[in-house]
């Protein structure tokens, strides 16, 4: 197929596209290049897609309707996988106006330009923080997701609910996915265990919140692309569809930071920190659902994985 994917320089959207690759699909990919972080690592990620036979890497906003249209008319997707958005809990405290333009209005040009041409399913990202501060745990799709604790969470709930309308409007096929704190090598440099990595090495203490007392359902990116992969291929899915992709195995901050540093062979300092506004004190992904109707089956743990992501980190650091 010829499978649109926006937001191809970033993490978990270049891992994303590489898989389709590998599987022989074409993919046409989408990014604005923003400097939400560091863009040479943007521009890497997308440099190394660029090198790949049946791959074509644009640029432009999600919320420049006109560009979204004529991408559509020029390329004709048969399915679009949406990755693209505004990240980050806290950074949405300070700069609300970026995630009104990126994951609303951009969700809503995409779901248009799916309905106008003939798109036959929208994979798109949500996220675990919908569950918002809900006290039940593992957190399951059917659970209720009406007290968001961030404007980031409140829009990826709204992208849901306006997927939702679309399908029930417009008869195209929408798939929700519900992501639980992906790491891994080419990540994020504004999540923990990359800070922690880099303190660490600088000999900086780490701010731990909530004096450590929090758990996240860590899942290794190679999970979650296997998961958005069966998403966009997998048959029997309802129109509208949610899932959770987790690891359905929540680990403990501190046991976290100590992984990182066994694995880069320094003892940690620490800065105990109150928790911070938007913040959690835990995920839990329940993924019955994932692996009863995508075959979904997380299989790298926290250590091997974190391994993974320090080795990678200490060679892009010296490169």
């Amino acid at each position: 197929m010829k499978i649109l994917v926006t937001g191809t320089a970033g993490f978990i959207g270049s891992y994303v596209a590489h898989a389709l690759l590998d599987d022989g699909h074409e993919v046409v990919g989408l990014d604005n290049f923003n400097d939400y972080y560091p863009v040479a690592l943007k521009e890497a990620r997308h440099e190394r897609l660029e090198a790949r036979e049946g791959y074509v890497g644009l640029r432009g906003d999600l919320a420049d309707l006109n560009f979204l249209v004529s991408t559509f008319k020029a390329h004709s997707p048969e399915r679009v996988c949406h990755l693209a958005a505004q990240a980050g809990v806290r950074y949405s405290l300070q700069n609300p106006h970026v995630y009104e333009q990126s994951n609303l209005t951009g969700h809503l040009n995409i779901l248009e330009c799916c309905r106008n041409n003939e798109v036959s399913r929208l994979v798109y990202a949500s996220s675990s923080s919908v569950y918002g501060s809900n006290k039940k745990v593992p957190f399951s799709e059917d659970d209720a997701v009406d007290n968001p604790v961030s404007l980031y969470a409140a829009t990826k709930k709204a992208n849901e609910l306006m997927a939702h309308s679309y399908t029930h409007l417009y008869g195209f096929q929408s798939v929700g996915l519900r992501f639980f704190t992906v790491y891994g090598p080419w990540g994020r440099p504004d999540m923990a265990y990359w800070l922690f990595t880099d303190a660490m090495l600088h000999g900086r203490p780490i701010k731990v919140f909530n004096h450590g007392d929090m758990k996240r359902d860590f899942t290794y990116i190679d999970d979650i692309v296997c998961g958005v992969k069966a998403a966009l291929t997998a048959d029997g899915l309802d129109p509208y569809e949610i899932f959770n992709l987790g690891n359905n195995q929540p680990e403990r901050l501190m046991s976290m930071i100590q992984i990182l540093g066994d694995a880069l062979g320094i003892e940690p300092k620490m800065e105990m920190l109150p928790m911070q506004p938007g913040d959690v004190p835990i995920t839990y992904a329940d993924i019955t659902k994932a692996q009863a109707k995508l075959g979904y089956q997380p299989s790298i743990g926290l250590k091997d994985g974190l391994g993974r992501f320090v080795e990678w980190y200490c060679e892009w650091k010296t490169d």
